[in-house]
């Protein structure tokens, strides 16, 4: 639950807080339990995904495009965060949407 609950740390302004937070416990835990590195794996797969598609919404914003995705986009990502956590709180694996797997 941790490592989802870490990704919202790039929200409180610390540059991209959202990968180098499940970064860490995942580096440090990824030996010691499945679960965490399958967790953190997933987390660092969408927060990465993410970063990615505010990236691509930031240069939008020219095209006004942007301006109408980005806050879509920010609370999709605090809500499929949230919901991961509950999940990983009960013990089961959430697969984030529209998720890019860079870790298998």
């Amino acid at each position: 639950m941790l490592c989802h609950l870490l990704s919202l740390v790039g929200f409180v302004g610390v540059p991209f807080g959202n990968i180098l937070g499940p970064l860490v416990l995942w580096l440090m835990k990824k030996d010691q339990d499945a679960f965490v590195d399958a967790t953190g794996k997933e987390v660092l797969n969408f927060q990465i995904s993410a970063t990615i598609y505010m990236v691509i919404c930031g240069l939008l914003i020219f095209l006004v495009i942007g301006l109408l995705l980005l806050p879509i986009l920010i609370i999709g990502v605090i809500v499929y965060t949230i919901i991961a956590a509950l999940k990983a709180n009960e013990g089961k694996l959430y697969r984030y949407p529209l998720t890019i797997r860079f870790l298998k």
